[in-house]
């Protein structure tokens, strides 16, 4: 498991430094990492303005994230056989924040589906898509 802790640290490092591509389609290939920056950076936008101490109700944080997704990311962790555990506390770290969302997506979204990516971290994995269209527009908006 601490392999991949390592990969999850290498993937953050890696998409830190790539460039955002305008060209860039919905899919990752798989000889490549997707990048998800710019869909998690319009998130945090659209979440709280980049504000790492914000609060709204149960969610907090940039990404506004919640105990239940915290829990979730514990659960994904545990049964991939990782000692790492995510606290209600490092939702107001943006790193942390980040790789909890990279966790969700690697369970929920494997073919890194950027509209699925969005609708998931708004509704969860049994989202529906009237419910969260008017949030996957306004990511869409801030992505551009």
């Amino acid at each position: 498991m601490k392999r991949l802790v390592k990969l999850v640290c290498l993937s953050l490092s890696i998409l830190s430094l790539l460039p955002l591509s305008a060209g860039a389609t919905n899919k990752a290939t798989n000889s490549e990492p997707f990048d998800w920056t710019s869909v998690i950076d319009a998130i945090i936008l659209v979440e709280s303005e980049g504000n790492p101490k914000a609060v709204g109700g149960q969610s907090v944080g940039a990404m506004q994230i919640t105990p239940i997704a915290v829990r979730e990311c514990n659960v994904i962790l545990e049964k991939r056989g990782s000692k790492k555990r995510y606290s209600l506390a490092d939702r107001f770290d943006v790193a942390k924040s980040k790789e909890m969302f990279l966790l969700i997506q690697s369970k929920y979204n494997p073919s890194n589906d950027v509209e699925k990516a969005i609708r998931l971290w708004n509704g969860g994995p049994n989202y529906s898509l009237r419910a969260t269209e008017r949030y996957y527009r306004k990511v869409l908006r801030r992505m551009k």
